[in-house]
C-alpha cells in the first residue's frame, strides 16, 4: 500500500495542478471526487490512473478497486487535493475520454450548448440530457470546461453516460439538416411559445440553448428550423438556462 503524508510530495503537487484547465489539457487528465462520482467512473470505460484515498476513509464495499492503483494519503494531503469544503475522502485521477465516433441520424436527439459559461449550468444540462435519453451533448468552444470540478459535480455521473463533445456547432447544424433532423433554437425575439409547436419525436431534434447573458448567437439562430421560448407568466425577467433547457427537452422528446 502506497502512503503519502507530505504536501511537498511530487505527486501531490501534480494532482493539485489539475485544479487548473491548463494542467488538465497539458496532461490529458482530470479529477473526479466523491464516492458516487468515483463509482460512476469505475463503472464506465474511462481510464483511471490512480484512486487517492484518505487514510481514515471508510470505503463502501460496493466499490470494486481490484483493477486500479490505490494511493492512501493523510487528512492534510486530502484537504489540499480536494476541491470541496468537506471532502468525502476519495478522488480518482482519470484520463480524458477520447472523442467518440459520433454521428447524427434521423430520430436522434441532441442538445447543443452555445457559449454557456457557468460550469454548474453546463453540468446540469448534461445531466438533464442524460435523464431525457438524448444521444449526446455538443458544446461550442466558448463553453465552460466539462472537466471543471463544478461541471463534473453537477453532472452527477452523466458525463460518463452519454457522449459530450466540444465542436463547432455550425458544422453540426449542416449535418443535422442533411439527416433531416429538425434544429430548434431558443430566442424570445422572433421565437414562438414552445407549446404552439407540434413535436415529432420520431424525426428527432437538435435543440440549441445559449449564453446566460446574450442567448444563442444570431448566426446560429438564422440556421434553425424554428426558434422557441418558454413563456414567463410571473414577474421574473427570465428562466435559468438549464431549467428552460429541461422544459424544452422533455417537450420535444414527446
Amino acid at each position: 500500500m502506497k502512503m503519502i503524508d507530505s504536501l511537498q510530495n511530487p505527486s501531490v503537487k501534480k494532482w493539485k495542478k489539475l485544479h487548473t484547465k491548463k494542467e488538465r489539457e497539458k496532461t490529458n487528465t482530470f479529477l473526479v471526487e466523491g464516492f458516487h462520482l468515483v463509482e460512476e467512473a469505475l463503472k464506465s470505460d474511462v481510464e483511471i490512473t490512480t484512486i487517492i484515498v484518505d487514510q481514515d476513509a471508510n470505503l463502501p464495499r460496493a466499490l470494486d478497486f481490484s483493477n486500479v492503483s490505490m494511493t492512501y494519503v493523510s487528512n492534510q494531503v486530502m484537504r489540499a487535493i480536494s476541491e470541496t469544503e468537506t471532502p468525502q475522502g476519495i478522488i480518482a485521477v482519470c484520463k480524458k475520454q477520447e472523442t467518440k465516433d459520433i454521428s447524427s441520424g434521423r430520430g436522434q436527439k441532441w442538445l447543443l450548448l452555445d457559449r454557456i459559461q457557468d460550469p454548474g449550468n453546463v453540468g446540469t444540462m448534461i445531466r438533464t440530457a442524460d435523464a431525457a435519453g438524448l444521444d449526446g451533448v455538443l458544446l461550442s468552444p466558448g463553453c465552460a470546461d466539462i472537466y471543471n470540478a463544478k461541471t463534473i459535480r453537477a453532472t452527477q455521473g452523466s458525463l460518463f453516460h452519454i457522449p459530450v463533445v466540444t465542436a463547432e456547432l455550425t458544422t453540426w447544424l449542416n449535418t443535422f439538416k442533411e439527416d433531416s433532423v429538425p434544429v430548434y433554437g431558443t430566442a424570445l425575439e422572433g421565437g414562438v411559445p414552445y407549446q404552439e409547436m407540434d413535436s415529432n419525436p420520431e424525426r428527432g431534434f437538435a435543440l440549441i440553448v445559449g449564453n446566460e447573458g446574450s442567448g444563442v448567437d444570431a448566426s446560429l439562430l438564422s440556421q434553425t428550423d424554428k426558434n422557441l421560448y418558454v413563456p414567463i407568466y410571473g414577474k421574473a425577467e427570465s428562466l435559468n438556462v438549464s431549467l428552460a433547457a429541461g422544459i424544452l427537452l422533455y417537450y420535444l422528446r414527446g
